[in-house]
């Protein structure tokens, strides 16, 4: 009975948060605790939203993640103060604690700015998951749709299936049209390289005319002269799209109806005649 008694104490002794065993195994229940709660919150958010598709689906997915951040967070608190040595560290750096949050508060301006940003929006509107904005970005403007609103950044997908990643600090202060998705006109481009002894004019006006077999008078733009590269002529035709999830199934018919209607006719230059991309 007296080595039973004492092989509880050495295994209660041995399992205590002062030893760095029962140091690491409480980190791993900590952390596994953490995991199930995040994991469990994403899956009721996922049915939640799939079974009652009146809810907001851009609050809910923001207020996930910061719930998801925010159990982190405590465990991590939990988790120190339940360890001996941590929570006797906590209480010698309080001297310090006012330098140390100027300096991470310094540190962290642009992502608290964003994260503060980021509930703005949220609570504001002015966007929401699934709209098309106009947005200015360094190379121009862009038009795409929001398919993330996460605690720093802003998603859009474009037309041709490019991400534009925007910092919620600028999304938040930056101006940006808000376009009805049932009407809005993403701009497209095709990139013609042609042979430089062809007539241009021709050129554009047989790609316009093949443009608007496939999509319609309307839905074809311009057709212009970018640059002359030795030998080889770049032109640029221009067209909308009024289906996001479709424009690729789009430009797909449309790059093989320009490659048949341009193929086998010496007019359009030497073999193998224009390119398309």
């Amino acid at each position: 009975m007296h080595t039973l008694k004492l092989g509880e104490v050495n295994l209660l002794s041995f399992l205590s948060p002062d030893s760095l065993f029962g140091a690491l195994i409480y980190l791993f229940l900590f952390i596994l605790g953490a995991l199930i709660l995040s994991r469990g919150l994403s899956l009721t958010v996922s049915k939640a939203i799939s079974r009652h598709e009146h809810l907001d689906r851009t609050t809910i997915n923001f207020l996930q993640q910061l719930l998801s951040a925010l159990i982190w967070v405590v465990s991590l608190i939990l988790y120190a103060h339940l360890i001996p040595a941590l929570r006797t560290m906590g209480t010698a750096m309080l001297a310090g604690a006012s330098v140390v949050s100027v300096v991470l508060g310094l540190a962290a301006q642009s992502t608290l700015g964003n994260l503060i940003a980021g509930l703005a929006i949220t609570i504001y509107r002015p966007f929401r998951l699934g709209d098309t904005l106009q947005v200015a970005v360094p190379s121009g403007t862009e038009i795409g749709v929001v398919q993330t609103i996460s605690l720093g950044y802003t998603t859009l997908r474009t037309g041709d299936g490019r991400l534009v990643v925007i910092p919620n600090s600028a999304a938040a202060s930056q101006v940006a049209v808000n376009l009805n998705v049932n009407s809005t006109h993403f701009p497209m481009r095709i990139k013609i390289s042609i042979d430089r002894s062809v007539d241009i004019a021709a050129a554009c006006s047989r790609a316009q005319a093949l443009a608007a077999e496939v999509l319609g008078q309307q839905a074809v733009g311009c057709c212009i002269l970018t640059h002359i590269d030795g030998a080889v002529a770049q032109l640029e035709l221009c067209f909308h799209g009024e289906d996001s999830e479709a424009i690729a199934e789009t430009r797909s018919k449309l790059l093989t109806r320009l490659a048949s209607g341009f193929s086998g006719d010496p007019a359009w230059g030497p073999a193998p005649g224009p390119s398309f991309l």
